[in-house]
C-alpha cells in the first residue's frame, strides 16, 4: 500500500500476538514501526523480523501503565521520528473472572491495561498530532465492550472504559484532520490464552459456535487494510460483524443469548 510507505506507525503491546503481527504487516508495507511494550528482548525479536523483511523498526521498552515513563518515551520517539502518522494502542491484559474471584489488585491491573495505557499514550502524542492536523488514532478493544457475559466482570468494565474513552476522543477531535478507529477482533489464537488460563472456557457458547478463531496474522492483515482505508470501525471476522448488526436491531435478544450460553460459576462458588 503506497499510503503506508515511509509512514511512522507506533504500536503498543507490540511484543507478541496481534501487536507483533500487525507491526510486521506494517513493516512489510514500507512503514517505520515504533514498537512499545515492557520486554525489550521480545521487542527486539519483532524488530529483527521487520528488518529482515526489508522494513524499518525501532524499539522502546516501557511500562505503559506508568504515565511518566510513557511521557519520557514519547519525547524520545518524537525527537527521532516525529509524531506518529498512525498510533495503534493494542496493549491489554486481564483474566476472565467472576467478581468474587477477582482480587482488588487484579481489578486495578485490568483497568490499567488497556484503559490507562491507552489514555497515557494518547495524551503523550495527541498535542503533536493535533498540531500537525493529520493522523490516525486506533484502539484494539474486545466484543466485551459491547455485550457483557458472565465470568468476565472486571475485564468487561475495563473494555467499556476504553470504549468510552475512544468515543470521547472522537468528539474532541471532530472537525480536525485526525481520525479515530476502533478495532474489535473476535477470538484470535495468540499466547494471550496461555498467559490467561481458563479464558477460552469462558467464551460464551454463542461465540464458540459462530466465530471461527483467527490467527494473529489474519487479524493483522484486516487491521492494516482497515486503517489504510480510513475505516471508523474494524470488526472481524465477518460473522462478528453480523452479530453486531443483530445487536443493533435486537440488543435484548443478543444479550440474553450471550448470558444463556455464557460461563457458570464453578461448583461451590
Amino acid at each position: 500500500m503506497v499510503y503506508l510507505q515511509q509512514k511512522h506507525v507506533l504500536i503498543t503491546g507490540a511484543s507478541y500476538g496481534i501487536g507483533a503481527a500487525t507491526a510486521r504487516a506494517f513493516g512489510r508495507r514500507g512503514a517505520h514501526v515504533a514498537l512499545l511494550a515492557r520486554t525489550q528482548t521480545a521487542l527486539e525479536d519483532v524488530a529483527r523480523d521487520i528488518r529482515a523483511a526489508g522494513g524499518a523498526a525501532s524499539v522502546s521498552p516501557v511500562d505503559l501503565t506508568d504515565a511518566q515513563a510513557v511521557d519520557a518515551v514519547a519525547q524520545r520517539v518524537m525527537a527521532d521520528l516525529g509524531p506518529p502518522d498512525i498510533l495503534l494502542s493494542n496493549a491489554g491484559t486481564g483474566r476472565w473472572l467472576f467478581i468474587e474471584e477477582t482480587t482488588p489488585e487484579e481489578a486495578v491491573a485490568m483497568m490499567a491495561m488497556p484503559y490507562f495505557a491507552a489514555f497515557f499514550i494518547t495524551r503523550a502524542f495527541l498535542p503533536a498530532m493535533r498540531a500537525r492536523n493529520r493522523g490516525c488514532l486506533a484502539y484494539v478493544n474486545s466484543p466485551a465492550s459491547l455485550v457483557a457475559w458472565p465470568g468476565a466482570a472486571t475485564y468487561t468494565a475495563a473494555r467499556w472504559a476504553l470504549r468510552g474513552f475512544v468515543e470521547a476522543l472522537r468528539a474532541e477531535v471532530y472537525g480536525t484532520g485526525l481520525r479515530v478507529t476502533t478495532i474489535i477482533p473476535g477470538v484470535v489464537a495468540t499466547t494471550y490464552f496461555e498467559h490467561n488460563p481458563g479464558v477460552l472456557d469462558r467464551v460464551p457458547g454463542l461465540a464458540r459456535r459462530l466465530l471461527r478463531p483467527l490467527t494473529a496474522e489474519q487479524a493483522a492483515e484486516a487491521i492494516v487494510r482497515g486503517i489504510a482505508r480510513g475505516e471508523r470501525e474494524i470488526v472481524l471476522p465477518r460473522m462478528l460483524r453480523l452479530l453486531y448488526a443483530a445487536h443493533a436491531v435486537a440488543p435484548g435478544l443478543v444479550r440474553w443469548l450471550t448470558i444463556r450460553t455464557g460461563a457458570r460459576r464453578p461448583s461451590g462458588a
